[in-house]
């Protein structure tokens, strides 16, 4: 506890027990109760919990992703593949790095490259429904995961074959971000990023003898003018793979889980409404219920001090239900007046791919409820044992 500055309550919760992994808001709340900060011990860490301070530790100048050099550690051989994705991630970077590779990132993500893919999503999506299953089935198998993998696929311009091969190498990575990471699963986690960089190499490999009109070719393009080392490039291209399927597939389960028997459902997903209650289902159950930051510089937020070389965590989902901001914050209610929620993060490091992530949901979700107006989940989701991602293991569904 050498980081802590200042008087901040100290709580202990078991980040994979069952009971919190299926229901954390309570804990939550508890936390937002005991003040601005608290100091988790399981993970010996601080924590910011209400909407407030978590935005502001987000922006906060002297905070920020990248490991300060004094707690920077050797990587063993066991996971050099992972590290060295890892070294050149737009997560793990501060500016000027991080400021040179997010701009060219969001060139990717601008509107009308946005717009263009509506067109395919739907089609997705259709084509998704037309294949469900007879009898009760899977939603996030046959739905959730596939849709999010093939759109991120389409933007990257992978063959739809190769993006579901790739969804299962991402998952196997994904998994280092867990509260349930062990060595088994660091050394699973490496062996699938060895063979991702592989299967990026032969992608960009394709791209220099013929190249396309997706992302990944606009990527190599800055790469050879440059603007991108090689390891940059990869490392950038897995990251999109890795969130644009992983965090996207958790929001669509969680809103269609939150919408399928809502008793405001068809009004909840007409056109001048489907905005407002993807941004409602985002708040009320994020894909995503922590990220870090590093104390760069000693300083002080909301009169809580932190000292240099801390670390602070930023509960993303607690903040979403503080209810200074929302008022009967843990009630779902897609009509409610829209505030900014913070599951996109904030500031420089806020998701690149935010306003593809909102498409997919804005156009997935009435697709399958115009198809599928008598969709019935068959008995309630188990929580995927995911911590700190949100989402569910199946949703059982019968289709009518």
């Amino acid at each position: 506890m050498s980081q802590l500055a200042s008087y901040i309550p100290t709580i202990q919760q078991d980040p994979s027990a069952p009971e919190f992994v299926a229901n954390p808001y309570p804990f939550y709340a508890k936390l937002r109760s005991l003040g601005n900060f608290v100091f988790w011990k399981d993970y010996n860490m601080i924590m910011a919990t209400t909407h407030s301070v978590v935005d502001q530790v987000m922006k906060h100048r002297s905070l920020g992703r990248a490991v300060p050099d004094v707690l920077q550690t050797p990587v063993g051989a066991h996971l050099d593949a992972f590290a060295e994705i890892e070294a050149h991630s737009l997560l793990e970077l501060e500016p000027p790095t991080h400021s040179r590779l997010r701009r060219e990132t969001l060139k990717g993500f601008e509107g009308t490259r946005i717009a263009m893919i509506a067109p395919t999503v739907s089609q997705l999506a259709d084509r998704l429904i037309d294949d469900f299953p007879e009898g009760e089935f899977d939603l996030i198998e046959a739905y959730a995961k596939p849709l999010a993998v093939l759109t991120i696929g389409e933007f990257l311009g992978i063959a739809p074959e190769d993006a579901m091969q790739v969804q299962t190498l991402s998952g196997r990575i994904v998994a280092m971000y867990q509260a349930r990471r062990d060595a088994e699963i660091e050394a699973d986690a490496n062996d699938a990023a060895k063979e991702i960089m592989h299967f990026m190499r032969r992608e960009l490999d394709k791209r220099r003898t013929r190249k396309t009109d997706d992302f990944l070719s606009q990527l190599l393009e800055l790469h050879e003018s440059g603007g991108l080392s090689e390891p940059e490039l990869l490392s950038l291209a897995i990251l999109l793979i890795n969130a644009g399927h992983e965090a996207t597939a958790h929001a669509l389960g969680n809103a269609i889980s939150l919408l399928a028997d809502h008793p405001g459902r068809i009004e909840a997903i007409a056109p001048e409404f489907i905005a407002g209650t993807v941004e409602e289902s985002l708040r009320y159950r994020p894909p995503l219920h922590m990220f870090t930051r590093y104390v760069y510089e000693n300083c002080e937020i909301e009169g809580t001090a932190f000292k240099k070389n801390g670390q602070i965590g930023c509960l993303l989902a607690s903040a979403n239900r503080d209810d200074a901001v929302w008022p009967d914050g843990e009630i779902f209610d897609p009509f409610r007046p829209r505030r900014r929620h913070v599951s996109f993060g904030a500031g420089i490091h806020s998701c690149a791919g935010a306003a593809l992530a909102r498409l997919e949901l804005q156009i997935a979700i009435p697709v399958l409820f115009a198809r599928c107006p008598d969709l019935t989940i068959t008995e309630p989701p188990n929580v995927a044992d995911l911590y700190h991602f949100h989402g569910f293991d199946r949703i059982n569904v019968a289709v009518k």
